[in-house]
């Protein structure tokens, strides 16, 4: 469905009972993702919460409005909630999405009831360590001029946004299926503009670490043992920051183990939530 969030009309996908706790999923990959993949990661819980998904501004289906920054993603996610009528949210997102939970959880901790987080960072120093990764891997010879341009947002449109996407995708899977990227490669809707902002504008001022002590909610945070672009040492920082924080580590996973390891990321999930937003007796 459209839903008009500041000024932006967004698509939004709603699943659950009404009267259940709300569950607000944030997408990755600024420019390259959409509401499909939280809606595989998160749809399961729908059982007993209200989860709602969505393409942000910019990306997938939605309008493009900027600015495509981390305080107006996260400002979209608190306009949701209040689209939704209710006071409190489970925040959640994976990679790219685990930015802006976290950006909502510092910036609005009086609606924030618990944070998911799956492969994330809470700053940019894990792109220094994918670059590392990236010179000492055999899996993929790399275009350099290409990768610069990928994580500098310099792509000049969304076909070369499919490209320079395409030929890295190797790199974030545990065990690399080339028929399977492929096609995840061409299920993809590409929004060039969204990701070139995430690198021009937001990328070197992102840097949550002194705030996230102050977030009291409870916090999951999971990451595959293999994930090249925000390793298991980006996610340790966070468990070892929040307070109120869990880690776990997919052992067979890269950047995606609620795939990967599907069956064993919803069990954690489930465990989770059923802990700290337990159902109504």
């Amino acid at each position: 469905m459209d839903v008009v969030i500041n000024g932006c009309r967004l698509n939004v996908d709603v699943m659950g009972p009404e009267d259940g706790p709300v569950l607000i999923a944030h997408h990755g990959g600024g420019g390259i993702g959409s509401l499909d993949e939280p809606k595989g990661t998160f749809g399961p819980l729908s059982d007993r919460f209200r989860v709602i998904v969505f393409d942000a501004r910019g990306c997938g289906k939605s309008e493009g409005i900027p600015p495509y920054s981390h305080e107006q993603w996260a400002a979209d996610v608190d306009g949701l909630r209040q689209w939704a009528g209710v006071d409190k949210i489970v925040v959640a997102g994976g990679s790219y999405g685990g930015f802006i939970s976290l950006e909502y959880a510092v910036a609005y901790p009086e609606h924030t009831a618990a944070v998911m987080l799956r492969d994330t960072s809470a700053d940019g120093s894990n792109l220094e360590l994918a670059f590392e990764y990236a010179r000492n891997q055999d899996r993929v010879e790399i275009n350099w001029d290409n990768f610069n341009r990928y994580w500098s947002g310099n792509i000049r449109d969304d076909e070369d946004l499919k490209a320079r996407w395409a030929e890295i995708i190797p790199l974030y899977d545990y065990e690399y299926d080339a028929e399977r990227s492929a096609a995840e490669v061409e299920a993809r809707i590409y929004r060039h503009e969204a990701h070139n902002w995430c690198f021009q504008h937001n990328w070197n001022s992102y840097d949550l670490k002194e705030k996230l002590p102050a977030v009291t909610a409870p916090t999951l945070v999971t990451v595959g043992r293999h994930d090249w672009v925000t390793p298991v040492s980006a996610s340790e920082t966070i468990a070892k920051l929040m307070p109120n924080a869990e880690l776990v580590v997919f052992e067979k996973s890269g950047h995606s183990p609620q795939k990967e390891e599907r069956d064993t990321f919803q069990r954690v999930l489930r465990d989770f939530v059923d802990r700290v937003v337990p159902a109504p007796k």
